[in-house]
């Protein structure tokens, strides 16, 4: 079947096999590896992505049902200043919110999602709106820190 999705900004189109999921699309067919594979089922997030602007984990959606859709992956956050950094990756550096870093992208997706729902969020709405993402290097504390510093408010435990 063929498949086009906005990814980025820039059109990608391919003939690709029905059941192809959105993360091998991603990955194996625009080529954009920041998005990774961690469970296949929904369970870890660190496939997240932006589908027409909210957060999906991309392991559970066929590139059929993207086909004619925006798709906004962890390369695509570029905020255009002089890091390239999005608000988002830049407070997840600043407040130390990734150890090995695979669940990084997926979180970095989910928060950016949560902010556009909820820009001013409490700790406990952070803790609850990034549930479904898993890390299991943190504890959370400063991916908590990460998305209360990106939200503009003052960071304070």
């Amino acid at each position: 079947m063929k498949v086009s999705i906005e990814v980025n900004g820039r059109p990608v189109a391919e003939e690709v096999p029905d059941r192809t999921l959105l993360v091998h699309f991603l990955r194996d067919t625009a080529g954009l590896t920041g998005t990774n594979i961690g469970c296949d089922t929904t369970s870890c997030g660190a496939c997240t992505v932006l589908l027409d602007g909210e957060s999906v984990k991309s392991c559970t959606v066929l590139a059929a049902q993207a086909d004619g859709h925006a798709v906004t992956t962890v390369e695509g956050l570029s905020d255009g200043t002089e890091d390239g950094l999005h608000p988002v990756q830049r407070a997840f550096r600043e407040q130390h919110g990734l150890q090995c870093g695979f669940c990084t992208p997926g979180m970095i997706m989910a928060s950016v999602s949560l902010l556009a729902d909820n820009p001013k969020p409490t700790r406990d709405e952070v803790r609850a709106g990034l549930e479904g993402n898993l890390c299991r290097c943190t504890g959370y504390h400063n991916i908590v820190s990460a998305v209360i510093d990106a939200s503009g408010q003052e960071v304070d435990g």
